[in-house]
């Protein structure tokens, strides 16, 4: 089963035989372009069930009229607004892993796996059980809260003595224990996802923005500044800074550090379900499918730097802007791979990222 790319809403090109048949793919955002149009972009689609399928932010301004068979030029505004939806799924997973490194000094590999494995267990309850979304996603929050009760627990209260390559390593085996656990579990065959708000769309002016993609960019940014907010004016905010500051000195002040880390790891794996959830309507819910998402989270903490909260935020923001217009603009095949070699060229000139900071110890 193939899986789309970063943006999360795509639409459909169909096979060239099947081009003039006049029936519709079954799936709410996609429609039927016409065989020329498909030939026209040809190198920008990919194999997909039903036909050939691309971006939508290639296909639902670029349509172009069946005599010419030629794709007009996309305007910036959709990229953009796709950006900011894939964005917002990547903002998610990376305040997961930073709020677990801050707080555990843990480098957390598995916050993807963590997410797959709730993420599926959210579908499993909407498929077998037929309750509804919401319901769905509280189970799933419960499940991710559980997880990360038991990792911290189970786990990482045992490697206090560890070295930290040796905490990584154990974060490393969790990504296989929760690929093993899932299809144990929940079954092998890939389930469905729908959306929340599965019809209707914002357009403006050419670009258009279905309102489950609205509600996707407003639920990322409305966690990140709601905990951002939190760790600036609560106690537990404070306690969290004064955790990641320096855990002895916390604990001397009488700080709670171990009920700290144990919230931050429950806070991360209600994160990465949620990000599973925003991404699963775009594909379907299998063991790997949030594998993207937590390698582009970890670029985001690298690039963003793991100083501060708000640094791997704006480094999932900033990737998937700039990969959807490298792919767009530069080259369909080759935009991911640039993308990847520019973050390398920007940390050899900074590699604190873009807001990490260099501190100096006098000895």
């Amino acid at each position: 089963m193939g899986r789309h790319p970063p943006d999360l809403e795509c639409r459909a090109t169909p096979r060239p035989e099947e081009a003039n048949s006049g029936a519709p793919l079954a799936t709410d955002d996609m429609r039927v372009i016409s065989s020329s149009s498909a030939r026209a972009s040809r190198s920008t689609t990919f194999p997909w069930r039903g036909g050939y399928w691309r971006p939508s932010w290639m296909s639902s301004v670029s349509d172009s009229s069946p005599r010419k068979g030629r794709v007009r030029q996309v305007g910036l505004l959709q990229p953009l607004l796709r950006s900011l939806e894939t964005g917002s799924v990547y903002a998610l997973a990376a305040l997961g892993i930073i709020l677990v490194w801050r707080t555990s000094l843990v480098m957390h590999f598995a916050q993807g796996s963590m997410g797959m494995f709730s993420g599926t267990a959210v579908a499993f309850v909407l498929n077998r059980t037929g309750a509804p979304l919401w319901a769905s996603v509280l189970v799933g929050a419960a499940v991710a809260i559980a997880l990360g009760f038991a990792v911290d627990f189970a786990v990482i209260r045992r490697l206090r003595r560890a070295t930290a390559v040796g905490k990584e390593i154990v974060t490393l085996g969790l990504i296989m224990v929760f690929l093993g656990l899932a299809p144990i579990l929940f079954g092998t065959e890939p389930m469905l996802l729908p959306k929340a708000i599965p019809d209707g769309a914002l357009t403006i002016g050419d670009a258009y923005l279905s309102y489950n993609g609205l509600l996707n960019i407003c639920l990322g940014v409305a966690i990140a500044a709601g905990l951002f907010v939190m760790l600036q004016k609560t106690k537990i905010g404070l306690a969290i800074r004064a955790t990641a500051s320096n855990e002895q000195t916390a604990r001397l002040m009488g700080i709670p550090t171990r009920r700290v880390t144990v919230l931050a790891w429950a806070a991360a794996g209600v994160l990465g379900m949620l990000a599973a959830v925003m991404i699963a309507p775009a594909t379907t819910v299998t063991p790997t499918f949030m594998n993207t998402v937590q390698v582009t989270a970890l670029f985001a903490c690298v690039l963003g730097g793991f100083q501060t909260f708000y640094g791997p935020v704006l480094g999932a923001y900033l990737i998937a802007v700039a990969g959807n217009f490298l792919q767009l603009y530069v080259s369909s095949v080759w935009g991911e791979q640039l993308l990847y070699l520019l973050i390398l060229l920007f940390l050899l000139v900074r590699p604190n990222g873009l807001v990490g900071k260099t501190y100096l110890k006098k000895v």
